[in-house]
């Protein structure tokens, strides 16, 4: 049978980015892997992330977005016949920040899939950068997508002592499945909290090996009713004088939707600027290497009104915003 994955965590947690490190783990021991972008979104900026795994041990496959929750279920179990028909090791999916998670078990009891497919790890990103209380709707995604996970691995460390980490992360996860009156609670032997760079083989063979724990919680939202969201903002050159009013005039203008958090990074004279800023504080810091793109997570997002800010002061001609 195909093992197949689950990568959760809510929006802006990390997963694409742990995503490549596991499957590289796959590719490199010579294993025949598929990955499935999963995501209700009608674009997914992440697939242009994976591009680099793609070749001879690696498939990359997208669900197109745009509908609703049935069609997105129909298109999910189709693409995995598909899949399982090919006979790979292992299969890993990748879903929206926003995401059912009785989806992914309920299409893996039917028929053919429940002959094709064994279910391997379930592994969630936490952002180790979230704030201590996060609104309704993501505290109900942060403990819905925890409650049945096999690893807990926190993310955006920064240089903190792994052990305080892991116990904040886990304070705040249980407390969210308590929301959700999930009986479930973690324990540090659930946790992984060091740095990413720091993975051994080890590490990910424990991942790999991490399964899954059956848990059941009140379903406060469905996938249609929550309004976070993320968009991209890309190709921006801006005058680097300018960049930390424009962030605090976006993240101060309610018209443009209650923003968590603008992420990303932007072009200087010599190297980039890596921007995390949330209503607590902005951090800037020069890096060599970047990729222009401004991330924006929040609820009831405009895109067009943070477009309004942009344009004027963007010199790229190849803008975008998604």
């Amino acid at each position: 049978m195909t093992k197949i994955d689950l990568i959760t965590g809510i929006l802006g947690s990390g997963k694409t980015t742990f995503l490549l490190r596991y499957a590289r783990h796959f590719i490199e021991k010579g294993e025949n892997i598929a990955i499935l972008e999963n995501d209700f979104g009608a674009v997914n900026i992440d697939m242009l992330m994976l591009q680099e795994l793609k070749g001879e041990h690696c498939r990359l496959e997208m669900i197109a977005g745009g509908c609703d929750a049935d069609c997105h279920r129909r298109r999910f179990k189709t693409q995995l016949i598909s899949l399982g028909m090919q006979h790979l090791d292992r299969v890993i999916v990748e879903p929206s920040g926003i995401f059912d998670m009785d989806e992914f078990f309920d299409i893996l009891h039917d028929y053919p899939l429940d002959r094709w497919f064994e279910i391997g790890s379930v592994l969630t990103i936490a952002d180790g950068e979230m704030e201590e209380q996060l609104p309704p709707q993501m505290e109900y995604l942060l403990g819905s997508e925890s409650a049945c996970c096999g690893k807990l691995i926190i993310s955006k460390l920064r240089g903190e002592d792994g052990g305080s980490a892991a116990e904040r992360i886990l304070a705040h996860v249980n407390r969210a499945l308590e929301g959700i009156r999930c009986d479930r609670r973690l324990s540090l032997r659930d946790v992984c909290a060091k740095d990413w760079e720091s993975f051994t083989e080890g590490d990910l063979e424990i991942f790999a090996g991490a399964g899954y724990r059956g848990s059941s919680y009140v379903k406060k939202f469905s996938p249609g009713d929550i309004e976070s969201s993320v968009h991209y903002f890309m190709h921006i050159r801006i005058p680097q004088e300018s960049i930390a009013g424009l962030i605090r005039d976006i993240m101060s203008d309610g018209s443009c939707g209650r923003i968590f958090r603008i992420k990303g990074a932007l072009p200087l004279e010599k190297g980039w600027l890596k921007i995390n800023a949330t209503h607590e504080k902005t951090e800037t810091a020069p890096v060599e290497e970047g990729q222009s793109v401004l991330i924006v997570i929040g609820d009831g997002l405009s895109r067009e009104r943070i477009d309004s800010y942009l344009k004027p002061l963007n010199t790229d001609p190849g803008y975008v915003s998604i």
